[in-house]
């Protein structure tokens, strides 16, 4: 084989290979900003370095709520869980939100 074509093929793969690290380092960014925002709406944003004028309002209003959650634990029983589960939903979406605005999937 030519000498030209293996030391291209060669350059091809390494190539290849810093682009696959790259996309590794960027999905494991999206998945920690996912992580962070199902639990705390706002912070995934501002890990993931996008929407930031925005995050810190989302984390606060998320904070908030949190605490009216709790409140209403012993008072509202009933309205208790309904609230959790808008909340749990409510972050799950944030969550894929943020996973796919910094991995790239544009859904």
């Amino acid at each position: 084989m030519n000498t030209y074509f293996v030391v291209l093929r060669h350059k091809l793969h390494c190539r290849q290979g810093q682009i696959n690290r790259q996309r590794e380092v960027v999905v494991n960014k999206a998945r920690w900003a996912a992580l962070a925002n199902f639990f705390f709406p706002g912070a995934g944003y501002l890990i993931a370095g996008i929407k930031r004028d925005i995050a810190f309002l989302w984390l606060a209003g998320a904070i908030t709520l949190t605490i009216v959650e709790f409140g209403i634990r012993e008072s509202e029983p009933t309205l208790y869980w309904v609230m959790f589960a808008a909340v749990f939903v409510m972050n799950t979406a944030f969550a894929i939100d943020v996973y796919r605005l910094s991995s790239g999937d544009q859904r």
